[in-house]
């Protein structure tokens, strides 16, 4: 398990509680959805991750290191962090100087930097945007760069808030692929969401809050094919399970569901 959590709460400033009495394994190479409605804890149990919010009553533990004030450098060497927004993390007068910003952190050599500027902005298709200022970019291009300054430190765990929220058809396929790509590689994803058809169809694993609680956890097939789950967390179906609630078959995916039909109409044809 690459990140424990043990019995945390997290009240803000305002006295509003955040998160209560959280207890949670994140499993390493899995791509895991925190999933629950708004204003269910999601954003605030990902700031745990990487020391943006350090626990206030029980512990993180996040490879091996608990989140506390001294291991922060380690940490986030190891942890990045997209936010839902990439404006709130793209600040630099060029896309090349956002990207070199990690680096400048943790010193790397300068032959170093631009060896490593170059390759992720090639893996990346944002070679011809490193002169361009970040908010000269669209939306999609945003987030490239900010994922690029993410990965040019070659985390162990990337962490990401919404991070399809505002994306066009295309935008959204590129990144689910690049996710899918790095967890192959032996990577962490874990990711916020309410989005139920993604999460149904394209995680590994979930956890549902609600009120700050973790409501349920497990892999994919445990949790979002209990139809009580729902209403407790106040979430619609996915469109696929609510579709095939009362098969035996429980396609995940729009291809799996297309080939279940294909079959049955050829049999029903012989």
């Amino acid at each position: 398990m690459v990140v424990k959590i043990r019995n945390l709460s997290f009240t803000y400033s305002n006295n509003r509680r955040g998160l209560e009495d959280i207890n949670l394994h994140i499993e390493g190479g899995k791509k895991t959805a925190i999933l629950g409605v708004n204003g269910s804890g999601k954003t605030t149990l990902l700031y745990h991750f990487n020391g943006i919010n350090i626990p206030q009553k029980g512990s993180v533990v996040v490879l091996n290191l608990p989140v506390k004030e001294k291991n922060l450098s380690q940490i986030r060497r190891q942890v990045g962090f997209l936010f839902d927004y990439p404006d709130h993390q793209l600040f630099s007068t060029t896309v090349y100087r956002d990207i070199k910003f990690g680096l400048d952190n943790y010193n790397f050599p300068e032959d170093e930097k631009d060896q490593r500027i170059r390759k992720v902005a090639r893996d990346l298709d944002i070679e011809d945007l490193l002169d361009y200022p970040p908010y000269y970019l669209s939306l999609g291009q945003k987030k490239r760069v900010a994922v690029a300054g993410l990965i040019v430190l070659e985390p162990s765990i990337i962490v990401c808030d919404e991070p399809f929220s505002g994306l066009d058809g295309r935008s959204l396929h590129y990144f689910k692929e690049l996710l899918d790509a790095w967890v192959k590689e032996g990577k962490t994803i874990i990711f916020s969401t309410h989005d139920v058809d993604l999460t149904y169809e394209w995680a590994d694993n979930v956890v549902i809050l609600r009120e700050g609680r973790v409501l349920k956890s497990g892999t994919v097939p445990e949790v979002l094919t209990k139809k009580d789950i729902y209403q407790e967390a106040g979430l619609n179906k996915p469109m696929l399970y609510a579709l095939f609630e009362d098969s035996d078959f429980k396609p995940r995916t729009l291809a799996e569901a297309k080939e279940y039909f294909r079959h049955s109409f050829k049999t029903k044809k012989l």
